[in-house]
């Protein structure tokens, strides 16, 4: 009686959601013509999140402005101009971005000495190479739009106003490496040296080294020269 029972309530179990009226990635189809389950979309379909319209950067309906700001090119080559203003809170949203996005690869100094490439993966090129510190601002827009290389394009990642953050950021790092007191405006020197004393020290270190062996250095100069005396 029992493997009766039990025989009845398998019969009695529905499959429809083991056998779903659906198609995998790929699958063929007898009901279109072609052959094929998957359909190209309709004609002007627009992903989500990048309709044109949707955007304040294109407001004013200039083409040439917009082509620019979606490509980061001129007539083909990489532009050297923002098509925003760089403010402090672009370059504040280009650090986040960044530290989210480009850090794993790039390190936060940007010298290539990321997580990633510790592990085994290539490195990518510091951006305090002198080749990268000549590229114009709308190369580095490109690389993150298309992808360069072993590095995959971040473009559904990254939406194109935060590539022109993180482009920004990226010069701000480049140009804080060889930063000199002189290029600081003399009414604002003395704030700098209030707020960071020991500065110099710091700011003359080599790309990629951490305070710490610096500081290590020291200790040891400092050892060698006490075992002198």
């Amino acid at each position: 009686m029992l493997a009766t029972a039990a025989l009845l309530a398998l019969a009695g179990c529905r499959q429809d959601m083991h056998n779903q009226p659906k198609y995998v990635p790929l699958r063929s189809s007898e009901f279109f013509k072609d052959g094929r389950s998957a359909r190209m979309p309709v004609d002007h379909t627009v992903a989500r999140n990048t309709l044109v319209e949707d955007t304040q950067f294109y407001k004013g309906g200039n083409v040439f402005e917009d082509q620019y700001f979606l490509t980061g090119k001129i007539n083909g080559q990489p532009g050297d101009k923002f098509p925003l203003p760089v403010t402090k809170e672009v370059l504040a949203r280009g650090h986040e971005r960044y530290t989210i996005y480009c850090t794993p690869c790039h390190s936060r100094t940007g010298d290539g000495d990321g997580m990633i490439p510790s592990r085994g993966l290539k490195r990518p090129p510091s951006f305090h190479d002198a080749r990268l510190k000549k590229e114009p601002i709308g190369y580095f827009y490109d690389v993150m739009t298309n992808g360069f290389g072993a590095m995959l394009n971040y473009s559904a990642q990254v939406k194109p106003e935060d590539r022109w953050a993180i482009a920004a950021y990226i010069r701000a790092l480049q140009l804080s490496q060889d930063a000199k007191l002189s290029d600081v405006p003399e009414n604002e020197r003395k704030n700098i040296k209030d707020l960071a004393p020991n500065a110099p020290s710091v700011l003359t270190q080599p790309v990629g080294h951490k305070p710490g062996e610096v500081q290590n250095t020291t200790n040891t100069e400092k050892t060698q020269q006490g075992g002198k005396h």
